[in-house]
């Protein structure tokens, strides 16, 4: 047997974070291989939350944080409704603390006939 020293090396290793893997129909209209995902957060966010399935949105949340994605989406100025519904679910704020709901009540649509 080895003789253990008194002294403890601590080694700490940083976590890299992996970058999510979205699927292409998400960010069609831009270029999917340079998208920079720290620099455009938000853009990236709002994206994935108005097209993205559940597994995009995990991915999503565990890129950025759910402080980061919750920030994003009461700000956000468009979300399809029930898109603005499943934010609500998946953040657990109420709808009129997201701003595109509250935009969405300032401008109802027209009566469909």
């Amino acid at each position: 047997m080895s003789n253990v020293s008194s002294s403890f090396i601590i080694f700490v290793i940083m976590e890299k974070k992996i970058k999510p893997i979205f699927d292409k129909r998400i960010f069609w209209d831009i270029n999917f291989v340079q998208i920079d995902y720290d620099a455009k957060a938000n853009f990236v966010i709002e994206r994935v939350f108005e097209r993205g399935d559940v597994d995009d949105i995990r991915q999503c949340r565990r890129y950025y944080g759910d402080d980061k994605v919750t920030a994003t989406l009461l700000n956000a100025k468009f979300l399809p409704e029930h898109r603005i519904h499943l934010a609500s679910a998946v953040t657990g704020k109420p709808l009129n603390e997201f701003r595109c709901y509250i935009l969405r009540q300032l401008n109802p649509e027209l009566f469909p006939y």
